[in-house]
């Protein structure tokens, strides 16, 4: 947003070139810059800007596109934008929509533009990485080389079934021995697949709970993480209610981290017991769970990290340095005793769940999509539609035009507008 030393105002459709001569007087060479002076349809001067003119269809929008490289001062952008949206036919663009035409018009496909949306949004390492490997294609040539897979099972079951009367076409049970044996192969791939952590881990940030009983120093050690005061420190059992979530970024790796009120089953008042409630349906949903209470009362949990807290407090107490003892970290987080090894514990179990570097992870639309093509590829072969190579065809079919999903080929009119809304208006 200005003001800011350049502004880039773009123009895409029929009505491109029509812009670029009303206001500078003249068409520039296609795809090289060109320095003009820019005046509105009384010939009062709105600014010296660069122009540059790009004839579709081999634009990013695959139209004709016009861009108006302009001092960035708030003044001279509103002018050149209303010299714009006087001249017939003009208008200004939606969010999203250059990216939406872009799609449309066949220059990026769904999952590339979902990728794009992401690195718009990215703000951490991990995001920019995951994002730009989505954005470049990566997931859609992989998506590819499935549907030419498919395509030739297809063709296969579709040879048996028209032509199976001629002496070149393969007949029998070896055909669909064949396409059984290549249906499980795809299967098995999207199962790997599938068994990746999701991109909305990368995107959201991975959650990564603080829990324990009252007095703990769940409080002390969010804070301490946050190096800031977000939540309120006291003696008194019962003080946090409520779970409080801030993101932070540990070696360039997004994470939620979420303080809760203290467990507890007796003692509690009403509002209390509603933040417990809050408190252990975080545990449950929690990527990775940080226990400050005694070894013997952590909740069943995947990844749990055992923190012996308030190390400062309790030095030199027998029974407690015994209990430390089986915990994943010792620390005070009022001293800094023990933070950077809790550090390095929660980075070293957070990459474990997170695509290794150079994997493309899939989102939850795109999973669901994948998971529809799995179960239609999967198919017991001893059973009698095994046998039948009309449903296997049918199967197949169906299996790639859940694939056809995740690209955008087919299906997707119902999501387009919630997915180009979170572009901003200028892309």
């Amino acid at each position: 947003m200005p003001p800011a030393a350049i502004a880039v105002v773009r123009v895409s459709g029929p009505g491109a070139q029509g812009a670029l001569l009303r206001l500078s007087g003249r068409l520039p060479a296609a795809r090289r810059a060109s320095l003009a002076d820019l005046k509105d349809a009384k010939g009062a001067p709105l600014d010296r800007a660069l122009l540059l003119w790009f004839p579709g269809p081999a634009t990013a929008t695959g139209e004709d596109l016009a861009e108006l490289h302009l001092h960035g001062g708030r003044a001279v952008v509103a002018a050149v934008e209303a010299a714009l949206a006087a001249i017939p036919g003009l208008r200004r663009a939606e969010p999203g929509e250059f990216t939406r035409r872009a799609f449309l018009n066949g220059r990026i496909d769904l999952a590339e533009a979902e990728g794009l949306a992401d690195l718009l949004a990215a703000e951490t390492e991990s995001q920019r990485v995951q994002a730009l490997g989505m954005a470049s294609g990566h997931v859609s040539r992989l998506i590819g080389e499935w549907q030419a897979r498919l395509l030739g099972l297809m063709a296969g079951a579709e040879a048996e079934l028209n032509f199976a009367d001629e002496d070149d076409v393969a007949v029998g049970e070896a055909v669909t021995r064949h396409l059984l044996a290549g249906m499980a192969e795809l299967a098995a791939e999207f199962d790997q697949w599938l068994a990746r952590p999701a991109a909305e881990v990368i995107a959201e940030g991975l959650s990564v709970v603080i829990a324990g009983p009252p007095n703990a120093g769940k409080s002390t050690l969010l804070n301490a993480l946050a190096q800031r005061e977000l939540a309120i420190v006291s003696p008194l059992a019962g003080t946090t209610r409520d779970v409080i979530e801030t993101p932070l970024a540990l070696d360039g790796i997004a994470m939620r981290f979420s303080d809760t009120a203290g467990l507890r089953g007796e003692g509690a008042d009403a509002i209390e017991a509603i933040g417990i409630d809050r408190a252990r349906a975080a545990v449950e949903a929690a990527g990775i769970l940080l226990w400050l209470g005694p070894p013997r009362e952590v909740p069943a949990h995947p990844r749990t990290i055992l923190i012996a807290a308030q190390a400062d407090r309790w030095r030199g107490d027998a029974g407690r340095e015994a209990e430390a003892g089986r915990c994943d970290a010792i620390l005070s987080a009022a001293t800094g005793e023990g933070m950077d090894r809790l550090h390095r514990q929660i980075v070293a179990m957070a990459r474990t769940l997170l695509p290794r570097e150079g994997e493309a992870a899939l989102r939850q639309r795109q999973r669901a999509a994948l998971a529809d093509a799995r179960d239609w590829l999967r198919i017991d072969a001893a059973s009698r539609e095994a046998g039948d190579l009309i449903l296997l065809a049918e199967r197949l079919r169906l299996a790639a035009a859940a694939l056809d999903r995740i690209t955008g080929q087919a299906g997707v009119e119902d999501m387009l507008d919630a997915l180009f809304g979170r572009f901003c208006i200028g892309k």
